[in-house]
């Protein structure tokens, strides 16, 4: 089960484009709360405080509890609006979410014993086809992160979605096939062009040139052959 990440916010009374934007000037992030069939609430959060859990690895599969004023609403990171040129956030959706609530979502994968893997030890390489996977999952059973083992993996092996162990009532939106998260590769092997040397490229350039004057040299060479034998 991950981690269930505290947040401070203060409830926003006005809303609006030109409200977000002041309070986006006052270094705070507005923020909205929604779902579970309950009026949707409009909230405020520290933009430093809020880019620090942002920028934590899996922050949107984690859940999450804001507090507003003596009031706790337990929460999932549904979406984030950045500025499209420096980043910046604008905006975050939370989902109101109970015990109960089954979620869909995406988890990330971390693979481990990386230095008990025979086949990156004789140069493979791991190629990995899916950094995260969609789970469908009870809210109180979230996982942190999806363990994939490399040990004892030789090159051409590969991992699925079945060699990962998952909880009951934890199960990938992808039921139809046995999915792959990461094979080992051969080593990529660098094709090296030969050049020639210098003395090479000199010979050969000495085999094919031809010199107009030493043609002509030739032919008069041959003219006065043929002459000398006819007499």
């Amino acid at each position: 089960m991950t981690e269930v990440v505290q947040i401070e916010a203060q409830k926003r009374d006005l809303v609006g484009t030109g409200v977000s934007r002041d309070l986006r000037g006052k270094q705070m992030i507005p923020c909205i709360i929604y779902g579970d069939k309950k009026d949707p609430v409009p909230i405020q959060v520290d933009e430093k405080k809020l880019r620090m859990q942002i920028n934590d690895a899996g922050f949107f599969s984690k859940q999450c509890e804001i507090m507003v004023e003596k009031e706790v609403f337990k929460v999932l990171p549904k979406d984030i609006q950045l500025h499209p040129i420096n980043e910046k956030i604008l905006h975050v959706d939370f989902l109101r979410v109970g015990d109960n609530t089954t979620v869909t979502l995406f988890v990330p994968v971390k693979f481990i014993n990386e230095n008990k893997c025979s086949g990156i030890k004789q140069g493979g390489v791991l190629n990995i086809v899916r950094h995260e996977v969609e789970l469908k999952t009870l809210v109180s059973k979230i996982p942190e992160f999806l363990e994939a083992n490399l040990d004892g993996l030789e090159i051409g092996d590969s991992i699925h979605i079945s060699s990962i162990k998952l909880e009951e009532g934890v199960s990938p939106t992808i039921s139809d096939r046995d999915f792959t998260i990461a094979t080992v590769a051969p080593p990529t092997v660098m094709k090296v062009e030969e050049t020639k040397t210098e003395e090479e490229e000199s010979e050969g350039e000495e085999t094919t040139t031809d010199d107009p004057q030493d043609k002509q040299e030739s032919k008069d060479t041959e003219k006065k052959e043929e002459s000398n034998n006819k007499n």
